[in-house]
């Protein structure tokens, strides 16, 4: 028993020595290539036995000629070992660069492709999630690029309207100025009419601003939905009654949310103006709230139906007006900022920001802003998480 203890202490002594060393040579080497570290790897492991035979056998006082046979075992063992890692580490090397140029064509601004060919589970790992990130980045870039044509559109949409009323005041100002207006108190309305109509339009791009820069300051509190439809359908009233609209308050669930009221309220009343402009004389408007019961709420569903009692974690809001209908190609564009329709739907006088701001204000209360047709026109939902 002694003599194997002994045995054991010079051969891990040896190996020790072998390990050590090749422990230093692989720190110095630590930034080079893998193939490198794994010659070094393979080395140190034949070194490790070779070293600790060595040290056995002097400690035996074996003969010259098993000496040199154990010596011979492990030199074969080393010529395997070194090819085996040479040949290992030239394909991970092969891998890696193929990952590597993959990867460059990708921070070029292009699509990431994985390479073709086996791997170990560590690149492919990486090579998947440099896909999904590729995805991302592709879906970033299509976002970007839709809005970056959106404000385009915006600043060629604004500058039309800007100067459109800013002519008709010049007009005015100079007639009063060379006293041949003839109804002087009717251009002074006139003027007060374009003015609130810029401010108005001002007021819309500063909120715009705020929503895009996440800066909208809110104050939630608790209040009922009952609350918030009640308001809005008494400041849309005027404009119903001006352009021969009804406007008609649906079932409405008294659900209590928390948002901030004077945003929701602008929100309600952007949807009910542009559904009355959009409406022809002695159409109707309709304003409905029901309980929602999952993520698909606002989707699908006909006014009036209501999920199960007790069940619905949101609370959905809806105008429904008698537009004629959205084109289908127009439906994903409508919350774009300066969208302002097509054939189906007359361009208001605006400047295509009311349902912009709808959408930011409700995302703002962690909700979401959806359309959809329906027989006759079509249906604007507000989605929201209903207080706890």
């Amino acid at each position: 028993m002694r003599d194997v203890l002994l045995i054991a202490l010079f051969a891990f002594l040896g190996a020790a020595a072998a390990g050590l060393l090749g422990a230093l040579a692989l720190r110095a080497l630590r930034h080079r290539s893998v193939l490198v570290s794994l010659t070094v790897v393979a080395v140190v492991s034949v070194a490790a036995m070779l070293a600790g035979t060595l040290a056995v056998a002097r400690a035996m006082f074996l003969s010259s000629h098993d000496l040199t046979v154990v010596t011979t075992v492990c030199a074969m063992a080393a010529v395997v070992s070194l090819a085996t890692a040479l040949l290992l580490g030239r394909w991970v090397v092969a891998r890696s660069n193929a990952l590597t140029v993959a990867a460059r064509s990708f921070g070029e601004g292009g699509s990431f492709a994985a390479p073709g060919g086996g791997s170990t589970a560590e690149l492919s790992a990486l090579g998947r999630e440099l896909a999904a990130t590729s995805e991302k980045l592709a879906r970033s870039r299509e976002r970007e690029r839709a809005l970056d044509a959106s404000r385009r559109e915006l600043v060629a949409w604004i500058s039309h309207d800007l100067r459109t009323p800013l002519a008709g005041l010049r007009a005015m100002a100079e007639a009063l100025e060379d006293g041949v207006a003839e109804d002087p108190p009717r251009y002074f309305r006139q003027i007060r009419t374009e003015v609130d109509r810029l401010n108005s339009m001002v007021g819309d791009l500063f909120e715009l601003s705020r929503i895009h820069a996440g800066a909208l300051p809110l104050s939630p509190s608790r209040m009922s939905v009952y609350d918030l439809v009640g308001d809005a359908l008494a400041g849309a009233g005027p404009l119903a009654r001006e352009h021969g609209v009804h406007l008609v308050g649906g079932p409405v669930a008294e659900v209590p949310v928390e948002v901030d009221g004077k945003e929701m309220t602008r929100v309600l009343g952007n949807l009910l103006v542009n559904a009355i402009r959009h409406t022809p004389a002695d159409g109707t408007v309709a304003v409905a709230v029901r309980r929602g019961t999952g993520e698909q709420d606002g989707e699908g569903r006909e006014e009036g139906e209501e999920g199960e009692e007790g069940e619905g974690d949101t609370v959905v809001l809806s105008v429904t007006d008698g537009c004629g209908g959205i084109p289908e190609d127009d439906l994903p564009r409508v919350f774009d900022t300066g969208w302002r329709g097509s054939r189906a739907r007359t361009p208001p006088a605006g400047a295509g920001l009311g349902l912009a701001i709808v959408r930011g204000i409700v995302e703002a209360h962690a909700g979401r802003a959806t359309v959809r047709n329906v027989p006759g026109g079509c249906r604007f939902e507000v989605v929201l998480p209903v207080a706890r």
